[in-house]
């Protein structure tokens, strides 16, 4: 087994959360994806900060470009490792 993850930069919190929840219902992934603030350097105002959803994908059997399609629903991406 590896150590793959994905990550989905979205542009909101609300966002994040949403895709959060779609992911498990859309993929049935095995693990709760985690979400997280990245703020810019120097930067603590919310509007400035992208957000993150972090998923494992141990088995390797998500597909980047299906990831990278659902990010672009909230018009966010994913992030190449």
């Amino acid at each position: 087994m590896s150590d793959v993850r994905h990550v989905l930069v979205l542009p909101d919190r609300d966002a994040a959360e949403e895709a959060a929840q779609a992911l498990v219902e859309r993929f049935a992934v095995d693990e709760e994806p985690r979400i997280v603030r990245d703020a810019l350097a120097g930067e603590d105002d919310a509007e400035d900060a992208q957000w993150l959803v972090v998923l494992g994908d141990e088995a390797e059997r998500l597909d980047p470009a299906e990831l990278d399609a659902f990010a672009g629903e909230w018009e966010g991406w994913r992030e190449e490792p």
